[in-house]
Parts: C-alpha cells; structure tokens; sequence
C-alpha cells in the first residue's frame, strides 16, 4: 500500500512562490504516473499537473502553463510542485495523487492519495 505524504503548503502574498513536495512511502513512484489536483472553495476538484513514470515528461493545467513545474525525483521517492507567480486564484487544497496511465485524466483514475496541503495566495 503506497502512502504518500504532502508538506510545503502555506501563506504567500500574490507573485510569490511555494513548493509542495510529496513523499512516498510503500512503494516506488517510478511506478506510477504522479498527478497534482486542486480543490477551490466551492469548486470542483481540478487538475493542475501531472508527471508520467519516469519523470521525463509532464502535462500542465493551461491556467498554471509557464508558472507551475512539476518534476519527480525516483532516487529519493518523492514528487515536487514548483509554484511561481502565484495568483490569489491559486488558492486551494492541493492534493498529491498516484496510479497508472489515466490518473492524468482523471482523479477517479488515481490509486493513492496525498492527504493535502492548503495553499493561500493573498492579493
């Protein structure tokens, strides 16, 4: 059973930048593809990024293109989330999800879960 386990969130005044790192534990994120969702207040849960297996590609949300990275490192098992130029509409619950192939497409795709980190982008 793979854990994972999100740190990095907080308070950041718009144009600054966070980064959130997930952790894995009870299994390799070489493994699986690595998604990042976000959930707004009374929103839906949405995408934001996405990494495939090894790392050497990735997929962004068009409303973070140029300004979020997303990267994987296998050696030390643990994915990360580069937030720069943040925008007050960035703030939201960030949660951290793995699985296969369509856990990209879909968080319904997606096995395991991060438990969350709030991220506050004030203007």
């Amino acid at each position: 059973q793979v854990q994972l386990v999100e740190s990095g969130g907080g308070l950041v005044q718009s144009g600054g930048s966070l980064r959130l790192s997930c952790a894995a534990s009870g299994g390799t994120l070489s493994s699986y593809v690595v998604a990042w969702f976000r959930r707004a207040p009374g929103k839906e849960r949405e995408f934001v990024a996405a990494t495939n297996w090894s790392g050497g590609r990735t997929y962004y949300a068009d409303s973070v293109k140029g300004r979020f990275t997303a990267s994987k490192d296998n050696a030390n098992n643990t994915s990360y989330l580069q937030m720069n130029s943040l925008k007050p509409e960035d703030t939201a619950v960030y949660f951290c999800a793995a699985g296969g192939p369509y856990c990209s497409d879909s968080y319904h795709s997606c096995d395991y879960w991060g438990q969350g980190a709030q991220v506050t982008v004030s203007s």
